[in-house]
């Protein structure tokens, strides 16, 4: 009889020790284990891409060294190809996504956000000796270039434009200079940093959209701790001028606020 009280002890503490691991919390892990893993794609620049080193940077990058910094943890970043990320983070593979994911009614239905940490404007890209195209609406029928699941290429499919898969915003753009797609919709910011780096690229912007989207860390829905920690660190960055000397780092005109 005592055996079996002591069989079945065990496994009442075995069953407990079970219980307190999956109830703890992401940011308990984190904080466990020092390390806050973010997922990023690595060839966006100038958010999340490679320097001429091999060296990972960029914006997204930068922030989220600093939010590490601010939860007093390591920042590991985990790459992988834009259309992965999402689901990178269902399946655990990291804690968080930082790669200018749009807050959208859509995502928010299943995830969760941090404070935006930039607001933009999606502009309408097309080749500089294209006149047929000269609003969102003239997207009707016409070739959008796009990575497929994102933000930019809902909105193309909102207009009526037949999408071309791409593998991220330097191939959509050599697909709208060399003719083979009509258009591209991307983030403001990414087209004046790659005009600044290739003036020469026969592309220019001919609609912006009214609306600012708002870019945010992307987290699974049940992780409020971690978001208000995310938070807490987002808005000391921005009180005590990080952002702002990072922000001016990578874009010379506006502020990131």
């Amino acid at each position: 009889m005592k055996a079996i009280l002591n069989i079945l002890l065990a496994g009442l503490i075995q069953f407990g020790f079970t219980d307190l691991t999956c109830a703890q919390s992401t940011l308990d892990n984190i904080q466990s284990t020092g390390v806050f893993k973010i997922g990023t794609e690595g060839a966006y620049a100038p958010f999340s891409y490679h320097d001429t080193s091999g060296k990972l940077t960029g914006f997204d990058v930068e922030i989220g060294r600093e939010i590490a910094l601010h939860m007093n943890v390591k920042p590991e970043f985990v790459e992988g190809k834009w259309d992965g990320l999402i689901g990178g983070l269902d399946a655990g593979r990291f804690d968080a996504v930082m790669n200018q994911i749009a807050i959208t009614p859509e995502r928010e239905k299943k995830y969760s956000f941090s404070l935006p940490y930039v607001i933009s404007h999606a502009v309408l890209i097309t080749r500089n000796d294209n006149n047929d195209i000269k609003t969102f609406n003239d997207l009707k029928g016409k070739r959008s270039a796009h990575t497929l699941t994102n933000n930019f290429a809902q909105i193309a499919r909102h207009y009526g434009a037949e999408i071309i898969g791409t593998n991220g915003f330097n191939q959509e753009v050599e697909l709208v200079s060399t003719g083979r797609a009509d258009a591209t919709i991307n983030d403001k910011l990414s087209y004046l940093d790659y005009k600044k780096h290739r003036p020469e690229a026969p592309v220019k912007i001919v609609a912006t959209e009214a609306q600012a989207a708002k870019t945010a860390v992307l987290l699974r829905k049940d992780d409020t701790a971690l978001k208000a920690a995310i938070d807490k660190a987002i808005t000391e960055i921005k009180t005590d001028g990080t952002y702002q000397r990072i922000w001016d780092k990578y874009f010379a005109e506006g502020t990131g606020k």
